[in-house]
């Protein structure tokens, strides 16, 4: 029995390790920079505040998945509080920049194995969530 309680408990070291360890990583790595297809954000001091508020949803994903009781409702709820605070600036951005916000904070999401946003990245994308449509129907 206390074979396999070590074990059990080394196990969870390791994934809150690994866990700790992907949320550094992604909040040392630069963002919205030219990748790929994205042209990205050439105004430093635009590029600093928008990187400031995606980093803020990882840390805030961090300390729910550091917490007694992570649920998939508290990171929605994360998720929720996060893109709020893009709102005094959500008319001025363009399109691939409210993507690349998208792809960030899903691979946020990715780091704690959440499949669903609650349609809030998508109403985010879009101005509405298309399964809210589906259910309409």
């Amino acid at each position: 029995m206390l074979v396999l309680f070590l074990t059990i408990s080394a196990y969870g070291q390791n994934v809150s390790k690994n866990m700790t360890d992907k949320f550094s990583e992604f909040i040392a790595k630069q963002k919205f920079i030219k990748e790929n297809y994205y042209i990205g954000i050439s105004n430093v001091e635009k590029r600093r505040f928008f990187t400031e508020k995606i980093n803020s949803i990882a840390t805030d994903f961090k300390m729910v998945s550091e917490s007694e009781n992570p649920t998939d409702k508290k990171y929605q709820e994360k998720i929720g509080i996060g893109l709020s605070k893009f709102s005094t600036v959500y008319n001025k951005l363009d399109t691939e920049d409210r993507e690349r916000i998208c792809t960030y904070i899903e691979e946020i999401m990715d780091i704690v194995q959440l499949e669903s946003s609650n349609g809030q990245l998508n109403k985010f994308m879009y101005g509405f969530d298309p399964n809210e449509l589906k259910k309409r129907n």
